[in-house]
């Protein structure tokens, strides 16, 4: 089975490839796709979040990374995925997936969408509390990739991050 685990991922944390591992495990095919929705304003650029997320994926042959900014829906279908994989890490993230996953059903019935619970570990992980942090000047290496740690760092460093 084939799935597609979309999001924003501005940026990615160790969360998001605790959920890409374990869906790695379970699926013969995950394709991550970053949302490159123009509405929404992000500190990455979608091909930065892209990069960030091969290079943390590539010990992961299964696992593809791809740009859309359309529907994940039409992703899906396009690339004939009848799965969508989404991970939640409290009650209220559950309401919010589960009115989108009623939204895609009613755009195409034959999308089932599957929710993974967030491991324990990163439980609070939130990319906006992220972000904040490092303003603040916290150590976050526990909670994202060194390589996105670092971004973050540069970010902050030339006042970029907001």
């Amino acid at each position: 089975m084939e799935a597609v685990f979309p999001g924003t991922f501005d940026p990615p944390t160790n969360g998001h490839l605790n959920v890409i591992e374990r869906a790695s495990r379970i699926m013969d095919k995950v394709v991550v796709v970053v949302s490159a929705n123009a509405q929404k304003r992000c500190l990455f650029t979608p091909q930065e979040r892209h990069a960030f997320l091969v290079a943390m994926t590539s010990s992961l042959p299964n696992v593809e990374v791809a740009v859309w900014d359309k529907l994940i829906v039409d992703f899906a279908v396009a690339h004939g995925i009848r799965t969508i994989l989404r991970g939640v890490r409290a009650f209220t993230d559950f309401g919010y997936e589960f009115e989108l996953s009623m939204i895609n059903k009613g755009i195409n019935q034959s999308i089932e969408t599957f929710l993974i619970p967030t491991d324990p570990r990163y439980f609070v992980l939130r990319s906006s509390a992220i972000k904040e942090l490092v303003q603040l000047g916290c150590d976050v290496s526990s909670m994202v990739p060194g390589i996105v740690e670092q971004a973050l760092k540069e970010k902050h460093a030339r006042g970029l991050l907001v």
